[in-house]
């Protein structure tokens, strides 16, 4: 699966792109939200997972022109610190398909992106 990862923080981001690589998947790193808007196009990402809190484009932003983009395919995991009630309700009113609250732990990041694979056979 194609992922795109959109985290400013390069700690997390190096940790995310480590384990989803070892889970088998493809991934594509940005650092901002506006940089990820950029990509979508070219890049045709299987699944989003973006941070809320970014330089230039928030994460609410980069899942809005996801779901703009690609309206019943590309599914999108926000992965934030920001655990408000108001923040996770807009997120899934854009179109986000899942929220994850930092920290987390990356066997967890794995289950839930493992939802969204289309490979595996069920």
């Amino acid at each position: 699966m194609k992922i795109l990862v959109v985290e400013d923080n390069q700690l997390i981001l190096r940790m995310l792109e480590f384990r989803l690589k070892k889970d088998g998947h493809e991934v594509i790193v940005t650092h901002n939200g506006r940089e990820a808007i950029e990509k979508i196009e070219a890049v045709q990402p299987d699944l989003v997972i973006t941070d809320i809190l970014m330089p230039y484009v928030s994460g609410l932003e980069v899942v809005a022109a996801v779901k703009k983009k690609y309206p019943t395919g590309t599914p999108v995991i926000i992965l934030s610190g920001m655990g408000q009630e108001n923040v996770v309700v807009e997120g899934f009113q854009l179109g986000a398909d899942d929220y994850i609250t930092k920290p987390f732990s990356p066997n967890e990041l794995s289950a839930r992106v493992r939802r969204f694979d289309l490979s595996i056979v069920k």
